[in-house]
């Protein structure tokens, strides 16, 4: 995977009554190419491509967030778990 830096945008929506109405938008970066991760973990067969899409972002998001408070105990309670997650996920992928 290359180190280039990529940028995305999220928008979230809720439909209400038959409507769309935007919840919050935000941006996101990173060196990760999510189609590319979502391609990779597709591949494994051991999820449907919906789920993937919701797994892949949803870890690269926590992940980014862990990085950024390394100090607060929630997270430190936390991370060595999910790191422990992540590196089995990535393992699976592998195979």
């Amino acid at each position: 995977m290359d180190k280039e830096k990529r940028s995305y945008h999220f928008n979230v929506t809720e439909v209400v009554d038959g409507k769309i109405q935007e919840v919050m938008n935000f941006n996101f970066g990173g060196h990760h190419d999510l189609a590319a991760l979502v391609e990779k973990v597709v591949e494994t067969g051991e999820f449907k491509e919906k789920h993937v899409k919701e797994l892949v972002v949803g870890v690269r998001l926590l992940h980014h967030v862990l990085k950024k408070y390394p100090d607060n105990q929630i997270f430190m309670d936390f991370a060595p778990y999910f790191k422990a997650f992540k590196d089995k996920l990535k393992e699976q992928v592998k195979k």
